[in-house]
């Protein structure tokens, strides 16, 4: 997934502006993004303050990393179950 050029603090900027009365276009033309892109970062960072994202992140990061440990461990695991399938066998 590409990297948003916008940190956590800007993005919940620019929604609290949308939310104080700027209209949507106005507050996208200045920042330099779609709305469509807009409506996608205020779904995920909707109602947050700054210190609640930088903590989804943090997880979302652990979990990346987890996940990756997990599938570095799975072939390994595959591979003793297979030989004690056939040791099992004699």
């Amino acid at each position: 997934m590409r990297k948003s050029c916008f940190g956590e603090t800007q993005i919940i900027g620019m929604i609290k502006e949308q939310e104080a009365g700027m209209p949507t276009a106005e507050v996208c033309r200045r920042h330099g993004l779609s709305p469509a892109t807009f409506y996608k970062l205020k779904s995920k960072y909707g109602g947050m303050e700054v210190s609640e994202a930088a903590r989804l992140k943090a997880l979302e990061d652990e979990n990346a990393e987890l996940k990756r440990l997990l599938a570095d461990t799975m072939p390994d695991n595959v591979v003793l179950k297979d030989l004690l399938g056939k040791n099992w066998r004699r």
